[in-house]
């Protein structure tokens, strides 16, 4: 089968990217994805040279060349993560989000719909012809203090990141209303973990804590967030391809909340043994900054369906997931500098131009 992975130099996609290029030698797995600030090669350089792994540089906006590269590949099969995703920059620019998070998956709906009309694939049991979406929790909008997300939460994004993924979902389950397009949909909760880039919260904090900088946290720190480890959520979402119902739509989460003053004040007690500073040094760093406009109090995601259907369960603790990941970066202070700094996106050009 051949698999179309969008956004898969991302922070997720990488993850998803190699887990089914090492996992299903008898797939091949084209990454498409644009290369702007979030997506790096550097995060698949293990597996560039695989027999099985093609990139393809490209927009999803652009149906031309989605056309041509579905017809090109023969590709069968799409797994659609590619996304604008981080809401501060949705709230200075929200036309950018909903140009690729909207136009863009409805861009690749058309394609893909069109590329395999007529074709009789068994989708159900081969997964041929079969378009998985991506998506956040944060459609769901923003709970108090009791209760969880569920798969028949009614939508209430509350950004322009979240309203545009949830239009995204919308126009997903529309092809499949309208046109019988086979999908399923997922919804996970905040990850983290390696090659995350750095205007996240964690890896933002770890390089700001390593070099000494303040730690801004919005508001009095209360705003809390279930945690998904970014590996535990690749399997997920190879369960669900695989696994998943027609038509369904999957919740997955870390089973962790947590307020975000008490993960960056965990983060900091990491920080400080790994640096070998005193106990409460890093803490120092904290700096309570003005609030986020429309900033969601909480985030908690009921991932039992996807749990007692298909198996799927987290398989880390997130404090044990927090210290592989703060360890990974201190490993890695090489890439967390280029991302930073910016010198990752030669990468493409240097060793891939051309091919």
């Amino acid at each position: 089968m051949h698999i179309l992975i969008t956004g898969g130099a991302g922070f997720i996609g990488s993850h998803v990217v190699r887990l089914l290029v090492q996992k299903y030698p008898q797939y091949h797995i084209f990454n498409l994805d644009a290369l702007t600030y979030a997506g790096n090669l550097h995060n698949l350089s293990d597996i560039a040279d695989a027999p099985n792994y093609t990139f393809l540089k490209g927009d999803i906006t652009d149906e031309a060349f989605l056309a041509t590269i579905f017809e090109k590949h023969q590709l069968e099969a799409v797994i659609h993560l590619a996304a604008e995703s981080h809401v501060d920059r949705s709230i200075l620019n929200p036309l950018e989000f909903v140009k690729t998070n909207v136009l863009g998956t409805v861009t690749l709906l058309n394609v893909a719909k069109q590329a395999w009309k007529g074709k009789v694939f068994d989708t159900a049991q081969t997964r041929k012809g079969l378009f998985y979406h991506v998506s956040t929790d944060e459609v769901y909008g923003s709970l108090e203090h009791e209760g969880f997300f569920t798969e028949q939460t009614p939508y209430s994004p509350q950004s322009p990141y979240s309203a545009s993924k949830a239009a995204s979902d919308h126009f997903v389950r529309a092809y499949h209303n309208t046109y019988h397009l086979p999908i399923v949909l997922s919804n996970c909760s905040n990850n983290y973990g390696q090659n995350q880039f750095p205007e996240k919260l964690i890896p933002l904090f770890i390089q700001n804590i390593r070099q000494n900088k303040p730690l801004p946290v919005y508001g009095k720190g209360e705003n809390v967030r279930d945690w998904l480890y970014v590996i535990d959520h690749a399997r997920a979402i190879d369960t669900v391809f695989h696994e998943g119902v027609i038509g369904e739509t999957y919740n997955i989460g870390g089973f962790n909340e947590w307020k975000n003053l008490d993960l960056v004040r965990l983060l900091c007690q990491i920080m400080d043994k790994k640096l070998g500073r005193q106990a409460g040094e890093s803490e120092k760093l904290i700096t309570y900054v003005t609030d986020r406009a429309g900033h969601d109090l909480r985030y908690a995601i009921d991932s039992s369906k996807i749990k007692e259907k298909l198996g799927w369960e987290p398989s880390l603790q997130f404090e044990e997931g927090l210290e592989i990941t703060v360890e990974w970066y201190l490993q890695n202070q090489t890439w967390l500098d280029e991302v930073t700094s910016g010198d990752y996106q030669k990468f493409y050009e240097l060793q891939y131009a051309g091919r």
